[in-house]
């Protein structure tokens, strides 16, 4: 599920542009932290404002978040909300066995 780099670095120094292959949908944040699909507007995080993210439907009507390498979360379209999955940048320590 990894994304791929095109492009050049955006001006300022940020990210360069990022592609979601795997995904449906390759959608930036605005400014006030949501992601808009068609009419409906999401709140997700204005950490990621003008960062693009990938969307990808799981189910009816049931999307999957993703930022880089990292699955953030899903979010209805009825609802609007986005739930977040389990902390993707935590430390991964496996089971001692």
């Amino acid at each position: 599920m990894s994304p791929r780099s095109v492009g050049h670095e955006v001006s300022g120094g940020g990210l360069p542009d990022i592609d979601y292959p795997l995904h449906d949908k390759t959608i930036v944040v605005i400014r006030c932290g949501r992601i808009c699909l068609g009419k409906k507007k999401i709140n997700f995080s204005q950490v990621f404002a003008g960062q693009a993210v990938g969307i990808k439907e799981v189910h009816d009507d049931i999307w999957l978040v993703s930022f880089m390498d990292y699955d953030l979360g899903h979010f209805d379209l009825e609802t609007r909300v986005l739930e977040p999955l389990e902390n993707p940048f935590g430390p991964k320590v496996l089971p001692m066995s």
